[in-house]
């Protein structure tokens, strides 16, 4: 097992991921930018190394500067996190040069599957449902309007170097296809440095459904069950359960069972998620994310299995004494993205927090860096805090999490949490019947 970790990122997951680690008795470091030397991970951590002033670019982002400090602090291991470099392969092959392990996946399966139009050939290749598109970039407006005749309006254009819900573009017809083709690639170009787009299918009431999965890279691999991430606004998460309430037992088992199978083929180490659309019984591979998810805390409630702790056994070489038989769903859990914004227009409302008392009580788990007197920094991702909620069954934790938000009080800053009142007061949420395009069709947006 590895001896020192430094943890190259902030906020909720490295406070996470230093618990994990203390659990372990692993020695830990927390890197930080200078906006976040008041942050708890930091204050908490065994040692903390300065990497930078605010700016991503100059510190989370910054590899040299990361790797400096990895060398400097003597670490044996790097954990990237959630974002920033996680999914970086550069930064894994340089660690690794120094001598550093890179908790994480092979650079290669970061670069397979970093890239959409890679990803889901080797989704093909693995034995995964695709959705209907191109095989790879479509190089001008004629090919796209071509192969929209063949699949059949509408259909999406996707930049190959896409994520969170960027380089996107609906088309209902040739008209918007020459409209959009041009648009989507520039907007590619600008945030992915790769103008490439590709097309597929457009399915118009989905569902979001992700598998969690682990390998230890030597062949073996297991899933965790399914998440639903449906409830989500311009492609951005703000509510999961596990279980999903859509599937039934023998949709369960064939499309959990087809990601491990997959990720046993692929040698893949470490934790990971297949991410899939679903609609009327179908699944759709759509991306596969190389880290740890955010909501990756739901899955933990419903299996009683420490991911964290897995991965760092994986990566360290040890033998994982696990069976799948022997993980099973117990219960069910919701997490709620508690995001610092306001609950209507959205926009970040960074500053001083000066009241914080979260929940408690059964079941409850909150993952947060925040407390009282904790200034957020306006440099970052707005999400303060995970609230995940664990019940015997859905009605039971759809219950408890309604109560432990009425509980969760925050003063300084506004927060979602009157949002997420309102989401689980609906008719919709309460029966598990809502789809991709349910949250802003409720907000009005269209």
């Amino acid at each position: 097992m590895f001896k020192k970790i430094m943890i190259a990122n902030r906020g909720e997951i490295a406070l996470r991921l230093l618990r994990t680690f203390r659990e372990l008795d692993i020695e830990t470091v927390v890197a930080h930018s200078t906006a976040d030397q008041e942050s708890k991970p930091v204050i908490l951590s065994d040692q903390s190394i300065c990497i930078g002033p605010p700016a991503p670019k100059n510190s989370y982002l910054n590899i040299p500067n990361l790797l400096s400090a990895a060398h400097i602090a003597g670490v044996d291991a790097i954990h990237p996190g959630i974002g920033f470099l996680s999914e970086n392969s550069s930064f894994a092959k340089k660690a690794k040069e120094l001598g550093i392990a890179f908790i994480g996946p092979s650079p290669e399966h970061l670069d397979m599957m970093g890239d959409k139009i890679t990803a889901k050939t080797a989704a093909i290749n693995y034995g995964l449902p695709t959705i209907p598109g191109s095989e790879g970039s479509v190089e001008t407006v004629a090919e796209a309007k071509k192969l929209a005749q063949i699949i059949g309006y509408p259909i999406i254009l996707k930049a190959a170097s896409g994520g969170g819900g960027r380089g996107m573009k609906v088309c209902l017809n040739d008209g918007d296809l020459d409209k959009n083709y041009e648009l989507c690639r520039q907007e590619a170009e600008a945030a992915f440095a790769d103008s490439r787009v590709y097309l597929e299918k457009y399915l118009q009431k989905p569902r979001h459904i992700e598998v969690q999965v682990l390998g230890d890279g030597n062949g073996r691999g297991w899933h965790f069950f399914e998440r639903d991430c449906s409830i989500q606004r311009r492609h951005q998460k703000v509510v999961e359960e596990a279980p999903s309430p859509a599937l039934d037992k023998n949709l369960r088992d064939s499309i959990c069972g087809r990601a491990a199978a997959a990720v046993e083929k692929m040698g893949y180490l470490g934790p990971g998620t297949f991410e899939f659309l679903y609609e009327n019984g179908e699944f759709y591979f759509i991306e596969m994310n190389t880290r740890l998810q955010v909501e990756h805390t739901i899955s933990e409630m419903i299996t009683g299995y420490n991911l964290v702790e897995l991965q760092l056994k994986a990566c360290a070489g040890d033998k994982l004494n696990l069976e799948q038989k022997d993980i099973q769903i117990n219960g069910h859990a919701i997490e709620c993205r508690i995001n610092a914004e306001n609950p209507e227009t959205f926009q970040p409302s960074p500053g001083l927090i000066t009241r914080w008392h979260p929940p408690g009580g059964l079941g409850i788990r909150v993952d947060s860096h925040a407390y009282a007197g904790y200034r957020i920094p306006p440099f970052y991702d707005s999400l303060i805090a995970k609230l995940i909620v664990h019940g015997d069954n859905r009605a039971q934790a759809t219950k408890r999490t309604v109560q432990a938000l009425t509980e969760f009080s925050i003063e300084g800053v506004e927060t979602i949490i009157p949002l997420h009142l309102r989401i689980l007061a609906t008719p919709e949420f309460q029966s598990g019947d809502y789809t991709i395009h349910w949250l802003e069709k409720f907000l009005g947006w269209h």
